[in-house]
């Protein structure tokens, strides 16, 4: 692992709790797709967020990070960052990254919320490794706001039709036209077997532990082609 200082270039309020940064670190940092960093507040704190950037973009790093009055720990970091013009970080971190060994193999991709950002990162690698590479992405919130970057997927698969994209609001507005109820309902309403794919999962440790039961016991999912970050604490 290795500690750079990062200059803060940019801050984007995506929705009146999602901000997206933009880093450049001191000196390029090589990564994998779907590792994160840790943003260092001392020595004995340091804070992970997904990098929402891939490995091509070695010169800057793009972190989505929620923050409110209900997430104080991530607050922490955004006045940090809004107060200083550099920021610590502690990177790469993590082992649920994109394998490079069967690049030939279904994926799904599971996004809830700001997990979006460890799903954009493993997405877009993939799709220069491979872009004929069979992919399903599906990004669930429980409200559509929460689905702040759905413009850049919808693009996305006008470009690459073997991409599917499956959006699952849990409160939709009247006006919705995608799908309802939760992420994980709506994987298991699209495939009978899911033995053949590899799935990424970023979201709460509990939807983790949850679509890890339900798709290895129902759906025939090979627990050594699940990747989460969550599954180390669950």
């Amino acid at each position: 692992m290795t500690i750079l200082s990062c200059k803060v270039t940019s801050v984007d309020a995506i929705t009146d709790t999602v901000y997206r940064v933009r880093l450049v670190p001191e000196t390029p940092c090589a990564f994998r797709a779907g590792q994160y960093l840790m943003v260092v507040m001392d020595e004995r704190d340091k804070r992970p967020f997904s990098m929402a950037s891939t490995p091509f973009e070695s010169k800057h790093i793009e972190l989505h990070i929620g923050a409110s009055e209900l997430n104080l720990y991530a607050m922490a970091v955004m006045d940090r960052v809004l107060q200083q013009n550099e920021i610590l970080v502690d990177m790469p971190h993590g082992e649920a990254w994109l394998r490079e060994d069967d690049e030939t193999r279904p994926l799904i991709l599971i996004a809830g919320g700001t997990g979006f950002s460890y799903v954009r990162s493993i997405l877009l690698t993939a799709l220069e490794r491979n872009p004929q590479r069979d992919i399903a992405v599906y990004w669930g919130g429980r409200e559509a706001q929460h689905l702040y970057d759905l413009s850049e997927l919808e693009a996305l698969t006008v470009n690459h039709p073997q991409m599917r994209l499956e959006a699952v609001v849990e409160q939709p507005p009247e006006e919705w036209r995608g799908r309802t109820g939760t992420v994980l309902t709506a994987v298991l309403q699209d495939y009978g077997s899911l033995a053949d794919y590899d799935i990424y999962i970023a979201g709460r440790f509990e939807m983790a532990k949850i679509a890890r039961e339900l798709f290895c016991h129902e759906r025939d999912a090979r627990e050594d082609r699940m990747f989460g970050d969550a599954f180390t604490f669950i």
